[in-house]
């Protein structure tokens, strides 16, 4: 039976150095040519994970925002599911920026973010060469809702502002936790989970429930996994996702441990 394929990327796909293991491509190109269908469901915003989606040569559809954009990178798609979130939280957050701790907060969309200064602006991070006043977070450069906020906190403890910005919104939004090195903090719209895109992209794509098969480490998978006919926690996830994993990785995702666990579980060699 032909398996969709769900891949969280930072902590799950990506390797501690935020890269494709040249094996995980590999594993990952033999999924495709054996039959199935492999699709990135991250909380990265999609500028940030194109780049990853080409090196794969996926042609699939893919969800970024934890499921509040759907997409079919390069093409027009009929499928496209994208949900927003109201603007004023962005400047409310803002204006609280000292109190929470944070670094810096952004807005996203699909194509475009904002920044609520220039000093805080990363090339990398941001995955754009330069940006100007016009990416100024402010109420007349960012004119529409936003799929999602990014909060990159200045303190260990990012739980405590997680736990504070549910308090505060959680009527309105949910929030999440990236991956990997960066102390992120992702908002999105209430309700917004990766199982509903992944739910989205197997209706659209013809697959049975049973027929999905998904991978993450951070408490944002953890709905994709119980929702998957197949979940499956990476050795380096948290308790959390791995109390509704149906199994658990033997390795991290240092080691190659996706790959070594498809790869077996789809009998691929």
């Amino acid at each position: 039976m032909k398996k969709l394929i769900a891949i969280d990327l930072d902590g799950t796909t990506l390797n501690t150095d935020s890269q494709v293991s040249p094996r995980t491509a590999a594993v990952l190109e033999k999924a495709k040519r054996a039959g199935h269908t492999v699709t990135i469901a991250t909380g990265r915003p999609y500028r940030m994970s194109e780049h990853i989606y080409s090196q794969l040569k996926l042609t699939s559809p893919m969800i970024n925002f934890n499921g509040a954009l759907i997409h079919l990178p390069h093409q027009v798609w009929s499928g496209e599911l994208e949900t927003l979130i109201n603007r004023d939280i962005a400047f409310e957050i803002l204006a609280q920026k000292q109190q929470l701790n944070l670094d810096f907060v952004a807005a996203e969309n699909k194509n475009s973010f904002y920044i609520d200064t220039l000093d805080n602006f990363d090339g990398n991070f941001f995955a754009s060469e330069k940006a100007s006043e016009k990416n100024i977070l402010s109420a007349k450069n960012m004119t529409t809702n936003p799929n999602s906020l990014l909060l990159r906190v200045n303190n260990p403890d990012s739980l405590s502002v997680s736990e504070q910005l549910v308090k505060d919104y959680g009527d309105y939004v949910e929030v999440n936790t990236w991956g990997g090195p960066n102390p992120i903090l992702e908002v999105v719209a209430k309700g917004i989970q990766k199982a509903k895109g992944v739910s989205h992209v197997a209706d659209l794509l013809g697959f049975q429930q049973e027929d999905i098969i998904a991978f993450g480490d951070e408490h944002n998978d953890v709905e994709m996994l119980d929702y998957a006919g197949w979940g499956v926690a990476m050795a380096n996830g948290t308790d959390q996702v791995k109390a509704v994993a149906n199994d658990v990785t033997e390795k991290t995702n240092g080691e190659d441990g996706l790959a070594d666990y498809l790869e077996k579980y789809l009998e691929l060699n």
